[in-house]
Formats: C-alpha cells, sequence, structure tokens
C-alpha cells in the first residue's frame, strides 16, 4: 500500500471507531480534496477547540468547496461533526472532519 491508501486506512478505521458508516468512494475524494496536508502531521489533523481553526475550516473548506455560506445551518453542522468527533479525541483528521461535514451539509455531490 502506498502512503495515501495507509492514510484511508487510519482514517476509515477512525470512522468505524465512531460508529460512522464509510463510503469509501467519498472518503477518498475527500481526502484527495485535503492534498498535500494529509502528509504533513500538523496539518493532517483539525484543532476542534481552536475557534480560529474552526472559522478557517467554515470560510475555506465548506464556503469555497462545498459553496456552503456561514450561518446557523454551518454552525449547527460544525457542532455536531465536533461533538460525533468527541472531546477527548486528540486525533481528529482533517479528512474525517471533512467527510463528516460533507455529509452532514449533505453535499455528497460535490465530489461526485
Amino acid at each position: 500500500m502506498g502512503k495515501f491508501d495507509d492514510c484511508i486506512a487510519t482514517y476509515t478505521k477512525q470512522l468505524t471507531k465512531l460508529k460512522v458508516k464509510v463510503d469509501d468512494k467519498l472518503l477518498r475524494a475527500v481526502a484527495k480534496a485535503c492534498g498535500p496536508s494529509l502528509y504533513n502531521k500538523d496539518a493532517s489533523t483539525v484543532a476542534g477547540s481552536d475557534p480560529a481553526e474552526l472559522t478557517r475550516i467554515k470560510k475555506g473548506f465548506c464556503a469555497k468547496k462545498l459553496g456552503v455560506k456561514e450561518g446557523a445551518k454551518l454552525d449547527n453542522a460544525m457542532d455536531r461533526v465536533m461533538k460525533t468527533m468527541g472531546k477527548g479525541n486528540r486525533n481528529k483528521y482533517r479528512a474525517v472532519v471533512y467527510y463528516l461535514l460533507t455529509k452532514e451539509l449533505k453535499k455528497t455531490s460535490v465530489f461526485k
């Protein structure tokens, strides 16, 4: 397996632990959208308690990639995803967070 496949295996394992049904094709597409950040230890994870980080995700991924504008709908989706990931989870993988946001916001068609 290559580096990308190793990352996908890690993300699938985390999603399975979170009791989330994994759509492998969607997960791979979302992970590819993350680009090289997958391979950087710091960039591959999300600081779920950092408001600046969450704002970057909303403005970057959610607005630019998914086409979802800031507002109550996005805030609620972000809250649900962070709750699903768990406060004690120190490894909130960016690709997993993006995958969950994509599903939560019903924007899977963006990656078809």
